[in-house]
């Protein structure tokens, strides 16, 4: 059978921040930022409370147009998906909600609930597949909502804090997702809390603070090497204000 859409490709796009701000009733919650990411990597973006993650990665995905400067792909805009921090899930049964997503995306229908239980085997769903999407628990809603993102067969994938307030299996089991999506050739970019995660997980960390992009540096280097003070004292635990 056909994969839904096209796979991740080999060689993802390079995606560039230029100069790129966010303003809200006169207060500037992303000041200009620029960076680049490129390559298939697993970047890590961290940082207290109110510093500006999540408005990044709805920059970076298109769901907020910034106030000045520029967000673009180099060459074509790549499939993307993303997974919140509270599940965004339809009034529908499990199986329901992938056939749904396959629909939107033009899958000839007699393809849809062969591909939608597939991908509920994967992330071991297939005993829920009748089950209303929400009414399970906290874990299995985020591992839906990865097998949604999954038969997109995005070249980029984002995740905004996917793990909070899950138990320790339900989060092994949504970084065993993140692993096998970047082993697919997915490009990983991901908000946490959680300095153990990111240790397991980065391969780059994009460290924020108030509103600015203070530190982009590889996860060996981050964590060993922190060059800000703000960075350090967020290692040590530290409250950073």
């Amino acid at each position: 059978m056909n994969a839904p859409l096209s796979p991740a490709a080999s060689t993802v796009p390079r995606l560039h921040f230029q100069q790129v701000s966010f303003c809200h009733r006169g207060d500037t919650l992303l000041a200009p930022t620029t960076l680049a990411l490129h390559g298939c990597r697993r970047t890590l973006v961290m940082g207290p409370n109110g510093a500006g993650k999540s408005l990044l990665m709805r920059l970076a995905h298109g769901l907020l147009r910034p106030s000045s400067g520029q967000v673009t792909w180099e060459g074509k805009p790549p499939v993307q998906a993303m997974v919140f921090q509270r599940p965004v899930l339809l009034r529908r049964s499990a199986l329901d909600n992938l056939t749904y997503a396959l629909a939107v995306h033009r899958v000839p229908r007699r393809q849809r609930k062969a591909l939608a239980l597939q991908a509920l085997e994967k992330f071991g769903l297939t005993s829920l597949a009748k089950r209303p999407a929400r009414v399970l628990s906290g874990g299995e809603q985020q591992r839906l909502t990865l097998a949604r993102a999954w038969l997109l067969k995005p070249a980029v994938l984002f995740l905004d804090e996917p793990t909070s307030a899950l138990d320790p299996a339900a989060i092994k089991a949504v970084e065993d997702a993140v692993n096998e999506f970047h082993q697919a050739g997915t490009r990983i970019v991901m908000t946490t809390h959680d300095l153990h995660q990111a240790r397991r997980l980065a391969d780059d960390v994009l460290f924020m603070y108030s509103g600015q992009l203070i530190e982009h540096t590889s996860a060996e280097d981050f964590f060993d090497t922190p060059a800000t003070a703000q960075a350090r004292a967020f290692i040590r635990g530290e409250l950073v204000w």
